[in-house]
């Protein structure tokens, strides 16, 4: 009985040590960054309370579809790029995206700003490397701040406290 008392105890323990260790605060810097439907379906759940169904999804799936068609159509120098893939079927946000297609993939941020006091406190621990490179940064959920040069992605931070 003691035995089995102590197994619980333990196992109880190694429980809330990895619940502990799963809540960490997420600091990054990357040349990918957000997933279109991640965000999307992040939006949705806060705004809706559940995750999109079905027909939401498809619907969603062709809108997206269509204005990165049109883009491509109209841009074609994008279209023709090493890293059309990421734009057109992964949906992602990377270095080197104009801002017209993160507004496709993303939709407009939280907040932009073009005070380098502001963005230092955006970028972190990353500003030294950032710094003199970027004029403006716009800010999206789940921590994700992307910073712009002449209307390009220049670099992609993100800070998350769960």
């Amino acid at each position: 009985m003691i035995q089995c008392v102590q197994r619980i105890v333990l196992v109880a323990a190694l429980l809330t040590l990895v619940a502990c260790a799963s809540y960490r605060v997420k600091e990054q810097r990357t040349t990918q960054g957000p997933l279109a439907e991640d965000l999307w379906m992040n939006n949705v759940i806060m705004a809706n309370g559940r995750e999109p169904n079905f027909d939401e999804r498809r619907h969603w799936n062709n809108q997206i579809d269509l204005k990165i068609s049109q883009y491509l159509n109209r841009n074609q120098d994008s279209a023709n790029s090493v890293d059309v893939s990421t734009f057109r079927f992964n949906r992602q946000v990377s270095v080197g995206q104009t801002d017209e297609q993160v507004l496709i993939l993303l939709g407009p941020p939280i907040t932009k700003t073009t005070d380098e006091v502001e963005m230092e406190k955006l970028a972190r621990k990353y500003w030294s490397s950032i710094k003199g490179n970027a004029t403006e940064a716009w800010v999206y959920p789940a921590g994700w701040r992307l910073y712009f040069k002449d209307s390009k992605v220049v670099d992609i931070t993100q800070y998350f406290v769960p």
